[in-house]
């Protein structure tokens, strides 16, 4: 069971990256995903979480409007596109799968499995 992260970088403010979350060894549309940041000397921040069917999703105020996820079954992959980076967004992001359930967990410590960190670094 794995995921992986990419599509971090460097990124003006203003701009958009689009950070993909691909998994092996299971398959994505059975659990919940959350996208995740931490920024150096704090906790775990839930910045997106979306249900195993798309029909819930959690936005961290910060994000919202900017921010959106989606899937791409046949890829087992999920999406965070982050559009009108400001650079308060500048930090490493994690995402994380939790098999499906009736309520849509929205912290870290509720999520099973991890992909490694990607840096999104916006300038101003």
């Amino acid at each position: 069971v794995q995921l992986q992260a990419s599509g971090g970088g460097l990124v003006q403010a203003g701009g958009s990256l689009r950070l993909s979350c691909a998994a092996s060894g299971f398959t994505l549309d059975h659990y919940a995903i959350g996208w995740f940041r931490q920024a150096p000397g704090k906790e775990r921040e839930g910045v997106l979480c979306i249900s195993s069917r798309g029909g819930t999703t959690y936005f961290a105020d910060s994000v919202k409007g900017r921010f959106t996820s989606s899937r791409d079954n046949a890829k087992n992959t999920v999406y965070l596109q982050m559009n009108n980076l400001k650079p308060e967004d500048t930090t490493v992001y994690y995402c994380a799968a939790v098999p499906a359930r009736t309520i849509l967990p929205t912290v870290a410590q509720e999520y099973d499995h991890w992909g490694q960190e990607t840096q999104v670094t916006v300038s101003s």
